[in-house]
């Protein structure tokens, strides 16, 4: 991968990143006030999550429908239409504006997936993910804090304005650089129907660890972004803390070139299986604690940690191990974890919910996050 090539994609997953994050601290806030309770905001996610798990089986489809590059297009379009949706939707109906902005995460992952294992050399996967994760960390940032400041302080449209506006600004940058040539690699070229490589998938033993890290990291952050929001309003602090929360666990990822350093010098599998200490120990604590109290918001800090340094490597075991020759159809069911993740987590609060006691969720958070470093302990000790 060139320089140009690198800094364009790098440049264009910060303004995807900033499009949705402009939103995701907002949309569970007004969720809970539509819905009235964490148990209906915990089903409008699972709901958006089931549309999303459809669209992403079919991406094979959707690219034999139409030229490779409508498909990102129609991925950034689906952020933009969520944003009206977001604005204009009542009750329940704001589980398609999730469906729509999970949808295009999905889309956009895989393209962008795909591109690096094809352009980038497996020896350098780590640095290109360090710098892309950089862009889009900063991204992260900026955005929830600014949704949530926007939301309750200036008008309670405009972050979806904002959000809308940067994913067509995000449309035309990338439409321009098809034009011009700068990204020229196939995205997509040769996408079969996932469904029919799932058992194939999911007998290899190497693919099926590399899909639990990467499942477990998602449901942790789902937790993060969604309940997070309404964990601080339970608390008693002010809306804009949500964002400023979410910011902050989102700024972890800038650290990522100190994470890539680590996993230089002590290989991935140990940042792998530290980063589920961290998040299995601030989830306990959380357990520990019960209702939520301000001083709640340290050990979600100390969770994000974790979090924050799985997201740099923990595609890594899948990209390296990975059979060059099934990237395309692998790479298909792999990219599940976006919406399995997404159905899980809000499932498993809902049951919890049901037996009573939402602290119930932080527990089972912590056993999945033990779980599953214990499992990575049996990745290749220099992955």
């Amino acid at each position: 991968m060139s320089t140009t090539h690198g800094g364009a994609l790098a440049r264009l997953s910060g303004m995807e990143g900033l499009a949705r994050s402009v939103v995701t601290g907002v949309v569970p806030v007004i969720a809970l006030q539509a819905l009235g309770t964490k148990a209906a905001v915990s089903y409008a996610y699972l709901v958006g999550a089931c549309l999303t798990l459809l669209v992403t089986l079919n991406l094979g489809t959707l690219e034999r429908w139409m030229p490779r590059r409508w498909v990102i297009a129609l991925g950034l379009g689906f952020l933009a239409l969520a944003a009206v949706v977001y604005a204009v939707a009542k009750g329940s109906w704001l589980a398609l504006g999730i469906g729509l902005t999970s949808s295009a995460a999905s889309i956009f992952s895989v393209c962008l997936a795909l591109f690096i294992m094809d352009a980038v050399d497996k020896r350098d996967l780590a640095r290109n993910e360090s710098r892309r994760i950089a862009y889009h960390g900063l991204a992260w940032l900026i955005g929830p804090s600014l949704g949530l400041w926007l939301w309750a302080s200036v008008d309670p449209n405009l972050p979806f304005v904002v959000s809308g506006l940067v994913a067509a600004l995000a449309l035309v940058y990338f439409w321009k650089l098809r034009l011009g040539g700068t990204v020229s690699v196939p995205v997509i070229a040769g996408a079969t129907n996932p469904l029919k490589t799932v058992p194939r998938f999911f007998s290899q033993p190497r693919l099926r660890l590399a899909y639990a890290i990467t499942t477990t990291r998602s449901i942790f952050w789902f937790s993060v972004f969604v309940y997070g929001p309404i964990y601080v309003i339970e608390a008693g602090l002010p809306t804009w803390v949500g964002g400023a929360m979410l910011s902050i666990a989102s700024s972890l990822l800038l650290l990522s070139p100190v994470v890539n350093r680590l996993a230089e010098r002590w290989g991935t599998r140990w940042v792998v299986t530290r980063s589920f200490v961290a998040i299995a120990a601030g989830a306990s604590i959380l357990a520990m604690i019960g209702d939520a109290r301000p001083i709640g918001l340290l050990a979600w800090g100390v969770a994000a940690v974790g979090g924050a340094a799985l997201d740099v490597v923990g595609n890594i075991p899948f990209m390296r191990m990975v059979r060059p020759s099934e990237r395309v159809p692998m790479t298909g069911v792999f990219s599940t974890w976006r919406e399995v993740s997404s159905l899980l987590a809000p499932a498993i609060a809902a049951v919890c919910l049901a037996l009573g006691s939402f602290r119930l969720f932080y527990v089972a958070i912590a056993l999945l996050a033990a779980a599953t470093g214990t499992a990575a302990t049996w990745l290749p000790t220099r992955l």
